[in-house]
């Protein structure tokens, strides 16, 4: 038996950063993501985002864009600014036209947490990250 088994089993589960500033929406999404197998790391605003996004590895971003101290626009531009090539699945109230990024998931709110769920699973598949 290993002294870690958290460790490989975390190894397995793919990695996702929440970003959301509404307490109850991200516990609700980070229940449903959980309960799927994802490991999720949190986020209230997009500085903290940005700081997570430096330190630890992510498989895929899930973003709000009305967010407090940096916006989530500009957390999406400085995801596309760096070479990695990070799946984001846009969360959000806002009928903006992101037609100007290079986003394949955009849900607008109102979702349900299942909504997210298949999202999420369809994003990473497109970005070629197989289920585990």
């Amino acid at each position: 038996m290993s002294a870690w088994p958290c460790v490989s089993v975390m190894k397995q589960k793919r990695i996702v950063l929440l970003v959301e500033d509404d307490e109850d929406l991200r516990r609700m999404f980070r229940t449903a993501l959980v309960l799927e197998g994802f490991y999720v790391y949190e986020a209230a605003n997009g500085y903290d985002a940005l700081s997570v996004l430096e330190q630890d590895a992510t498989d895929l971003v899930v973003l709000d864009l009305r967010l407090p101290r940096i916006d989530g626009l500009s957390v999406l531009e400085e995801i596309q600014a760096t070479t990695r090539n990070l799946p984001v699945v846009i969360v959000t109230g806002s009928d903006l036209d992101l037609s100007r990024f290079d986003v394949d998931c955009i849900l607008r709110k109102p979702i349900s947490p299942d909504t997210l769920v298949k999202t999420v699973h369809q994003c990473l598949e497109k970005h070629g990250h197989a289920r585990h």
